[in-house]
């Protein structure tokens, strides 16, 4: 059963430099690390399955940006968010999460 999840993170401090491509490696990664069962998109390579609708100018702050990730097994919110703050550096965080 695939699952979607839209969370809200934060990005601040030394992290505002980091582009919107190194941005979603970084979450693809922590997701990897936090050994979540994800969902790989298809094709000749494949990715790890997250989504932002928008992407964050170079060298601004943000409080409320969005992400969906898609899981296989259904977790708890909570779970999720924890195990991805985890593997995330200091300066980016999830806030909120909801299926």
């Amino acid at each position: 059963m695939l699952t979607k999840y839209n969370a809200v993170f934060c990005k601040k401090g030394d992290m505002i430099y980091i582009s919107h491509l190194d941005l979603m490696k970084l979450f693809r990664r922590a997701i990897r690390r936090a050994d979540l069962p994800f969902f790989l998109t298809g094709g000749f390579s494949p990715r790890v399955k997250i989504s932002m609708p928008k992407a964050l100018k170079l060298g601004v702050e943000s409080e409320t940006e969005e992400i969906a990730l898609w899981l296989t097994e259904h977790r708890a919110q909570r779970e999720v968010m924890d195990s991805v703050n985890r593997c995330l550096p200091e300066g980016i965080k999830l806030l909120t999460i909801a299926v």
